[in-house]
């Protein structure tokens, strides 16, 4: 049975019982920071799980794409040495928010496997957690199924967590016996064993718990079900195959390799074709988190997405010296683009990134894989890369640990990860990027805030909850900072790259600057210092700065039209990566492959403009994220949004997006939009920066301004400004190219008497010239011409703009007479300079010489033997 077949076989049974298909999310997760990629089915239900969303429906089946390379769920290391793993999977499952438990999703699952595959019943085997009486029975009695053939494990193996945090519970999982010749021979045997002849299938996770930070298990206030079943496994037994390569997913993909590497899959050993493995699976994973809207950098999701793009280039090399690894994402578009269409229009993003990274890394593979074989020299005993020795390989030449453990295991060694991890470690301190994290507080469910910020700037409230130091308290004393929340507010809070409103809060005749804002549950809440004593109960006005607010408007609607202009232009496979809305300017990532050129800014800035002049209405409506998304509404892949009631902003004919955020009445309100900034941020990634209304203004004053002074400088009309300051700026090159040759006829005719100078110093001729204006180029060729002619010790002093340089040059003949390091220890204390260089020329900066330099310099001289 085809992938397809089974594809349709599972939504069609679980459509049939009442469950509500849904499409797969991104496999970045909305403001989950909990998790780098999506690695389960119920991910994007997460939030239905806890009771902080409400769905319309209370069954739902979804095939979702997953990717388990980084974090606590990592196979990446296994990927291409075993017959399953695999850093990009897609999760078959289905979900129960409060309806049905285990009975039916037991029902379910043995009904599907059985019934609608065919799978032989009498070849299953489950586990169950070892607490869970009631799986086992459900399992015993109602299915049938013998006890021999239902196992009993541990916490490790049958209860299941999405991250550290959050649902979790107990499971039940299916393996299908794959038959004695895959096993370990032992009469122990069974279901949960490691050897591999029996095969899990099928995960049914039963939803009962919310893993708190500190590690305890809370119940939910209603159960649920969260079922996960790998396609890639099912379509292992399906198509009865012994690995997941050799299944339809993976066979077109292989064949691809086959033809750009010309080494032949089939007639390579089993355990040599790790590459053709590890390419198959990580051009899946990496194209579909580019498309996703991801790119490779060095840290978080951006840095796990790097590691999988440069293992490909490590293992890519051991087939073929070409870097062919981005030419297969037309493979993958081939078996994927019908199901994932984002894979098709986003092709050439997801071509460039591969080439820019796997181009940026082969330099560095190849030098860090020199100094590895001297590591593999050096530490022959030991048969170790150390943890400093794999730090370097990672910090100077971007080796991520996992290609480090590949090639040590090739040679034999194996890599100290914990003295690597020490490393990480204090660089991690040293920059400053640990940071002692502060849970927020939890709220009592009565304690909420309605945003009136949408139609108000003020609000006449009173204070629900006040917290001081992470503590909910009733009263805060003039002076504390503490977190106000009030059951209405007009304050914005940082949302969808919009960031929070400045204002403040008035407490009876005194008032206090916002100072930050947040939501804590379903709260907003206001960082202020107590200006006079407050309470709950007290009462308060919130006021939002109306200029602000308006200036953070206008950037904002701007930013709309930013993108549907750059869609216009550019095409569908521009996708926002990011953005920035304040009240001074706005900035827009986004992925592209090319860079803009100049005709192009100014194209999308005409585009802009024209609809801002067009005076167009800016409306809102309500809709359900499925209805929004099929009418070609666009929505940012790092948002969060509630499937069942979004807000679509729209600009008719023009645009249309899922927003949350606060906008002009109408795009006039705009006033002007002018482009002030693009440039690459990465491979495939461009940054806009823009500014609208009174910045633009004050932009275009300026602007004026300067090229008016200008033009009246240059007695020329505004238009000629460019050619007039280009033609001045190759005058003044020309002038300096002329004052650098008579400057130098000037030292040349000089060297005859300089070196007249020179004196007997010890045993060393000793000659110092102070030359004050002189820059350290041309101190440097004056000591070379000096070597030239003479033998000795020559110190050279200039500088320019009241910063010294010096240049100190020595014969090789004298090289044992005079130690530079020991002079240039000396020269830092004694004459405030400091420098680098050879054993025969310093040169560096410091304080400007004067003639009294010449004595002391002497006097060292004669204190060297």
């Amino acid at each position: 049975m085809k992938s397809l077949e089974i594809r349709k076989k599972f939504f069609d049974y679980f459509v049939k019982n009442g469950h509500t298909r849904v499409e797969s999310s991104s496999l970045i997760p909305a403001e989950d920071p909990t998790l780098l990629f999506a690695n389960a089915g119920m991910n994007q239900f997460k939030d239905v799980f806890l009771g902080k969303e409400k769905r319309s429906y209370t069954r739902a089946t979804s095939i979702q794409k997953c990717v388990r390379a980084g974090g606590k769920h990592n196979d990446l290391d296994n990927v291409g040495f075993t017959r399953r793993h695999l850093t990009f999977f897609e999760m078959m499952g289905n979900f129960s928010f409060g309806d049905y438990f285990k009975e039916d999703a037991i029902k379910f699952g043995w009904e599907f496997l059985t019934a609608e595959l065919g799978l032989p019943g009498e070849k299953l085997y489950v586990t169950v957690f070892k607490k869970d009486d009631e799986a086992y029975d459900i399992w015993h009695t109602q299915i049938g199924l013998p006890k021999e053939r239902i196992v009993r494990l541990g916490a490790a193996d049958n209860f299941w967590q999405m991250g550290d945090t959050g649902p979790c519970g107990p499971c039940s999982e299916i393996y299908l016996d794959q038959g004695p010749k895959l096993g370990c021979g032992q009469k122990s045997c069974t279901a949960g064993c490691d050897c591999g002849r029996y095969l899990e299938i099928w995960n049914l996770v039963f939803m009962q718990f919310n893993r708190q930070p500190d590690g305890t298990d809370m119940p939910l206030k209603q159960t649920g079900v969260d079922t996960g079943m790998g396609l890639e496994r099912l379509c292992v037994v399906m198509q009865d195959v012994d690995s997941v390569y050799g299944t339809d997913l993976f066979q077109p993909i292989i064949k691809r390799i086959e033809q750009l590497s010309g080494v032949s899959y089939d007639k390579t050993n089993e355990k040599d074709k790790a590459p053709f493995h590890v390419l198959a699976d990580h051009i899946r994973s990496t194209a579909l988190i580019i498309t996703d809207g991801c790119s490779p950098s060095n840290e978080g999701r951006g840095y796990v997405l790097r590691k999988i793009i440069r293992r490909a280039a490590l293992f890519a090399q051991k087939l073929s010296d070409k870097n062919f690894f981005p030419q297969l994402v037309d493979a993958l578009i081939e078996a994927m683009g019908d199901i994932y269409p984002d894979l098709i229009t986003r092709r050439d993003i997801v071509m460039s990134v591969l080439n820019s990274e796997i181009e940026q890394f082969a330099a560095n593979l190849t030098r860090g894989q020199a100094i590895l074989e001297k590591y593999f020299a050096q530490n022959q005993k030991s048969k170790t890369v150390g943890g400093q020795q794999a730090f370097k390989l990672y910090d100077t030449f971007g080796f991520p640990i996992e290609l480090i453990k590949i090639m040590a295991h090739e040679r034999g060694f194996s890599v100290d990860e914990k003295g690597f991890e020490e490393q990480m470690e204090q660089q991690r301190q040293q920059s400053g990027k640990k940071e002692a994290a502060q849970a927020d507080i939890n709220l009592p469910d009565e304690v909420t805030t309605q945003f009136l910020g949408y139609e108000k700037l003020e609000a006449e409230t009173k204070v629900s909850a006040l917290i001081c130091e992470n503590e909910l308290v009733e009263q805060a004393p003039a002076g504390q900072e503490c977190w106000v929340i009030t059951p209405e507010s007009p304050f914005f809070v940082e949302c969808g790259g919009q960031v929070g409103d400045q204002g403040w809060i008035e407490v009876g005749d005194t008032q206090a600057e916002v100072h930050g804002l947040k939501k804590i549950g379903n709260a907003i809440a206001t960082k202020i210092t107590v200006p006079a004593d407050l309470r709950v109960g007290s009462k308060v006005r919130c006021v939002v700065d109306k200029q602000a607010r308006l200036n953070t408007m206008k950037n904002h609607t701007a930013t709309h039209l930013l993108q549907s202009a750059l869609m216009q232009l550019l095409g569908k496979q521009i996708k926002q990566s990011g953005s920035l809305v304040a009240p001074g300017y706005l900035r827009f990532d986004f992925t592209y492959h090319e860079n803009l050129s100049l005709e192009t800014i100014r194209e999308v800035e005409a585009i802009v403009n024209h609809k801002i002049v067009e005076n167009l209405p800016v409306t809102t409506d309500i809709s359900t994220y499925s209805d929004a998304i099929k009418q070609g509404v666009i929505a940012f892949f790092g948002e969060k949004y509630n499937p069942e009631n979004v807000r679509i902003v729209r600009v008719p004919e023009f645009s249309a997006e899922l927003c949350g955020g606060t906008h002009v009445r109408a795009t006039g309100d705009i006033g002007f939009f002018k482009i002030t900034e693009v440039r690459a941020l990465s491979a495939g990634n461009r940054r806009v920066v823009a500014v609208t209304g009174p910045k633009a203004l004050e932009l275009f004053q300026d602007s004026f301004e300067t090229v008016k002074q200008l033009g009246q400088e240059f007695k020329v009309q505004a238009h000629q400004v460019v050619d007039a300051v280009a033609k001045q700026r190759e005058q003044l090159r020309q002038a300096q190219s002329e004052a650098k040759q008579l400057c130098k006829q000037l030292w040349q005719a000089k060297l005859p008497t300089w070196l007249k100078d020179e004196q007997k110093v010890g045993k060393i001729p000793f000659l110092f010239i102070c030359l004050p204006g002189t820059g350290a180029g041309e101190l440097r060729e004056i000591a070379g011409a000096l070597l030239d002619k003479k033998s000795g010790f020559f110190f050279l002093g200039g500088g320019q703009d009241d910063r010294g340089a010096f240049v100190a040059a020595l014969s090789p003949d004298h090289a044992k007479t005079v130690d530079m390091k020991q002079f240039k220890a000396w020269a830092q204390d004694a004459l405030g300079v400091r420098g680098g260089g050879s054993a025969t020329m310093l040169q560096g900066g410091g304080a400007v010489c004067d003639d009294s330099w010449q004595a002391k310099i002497a006097e060292w001289l004669k204190s060297q033997k």
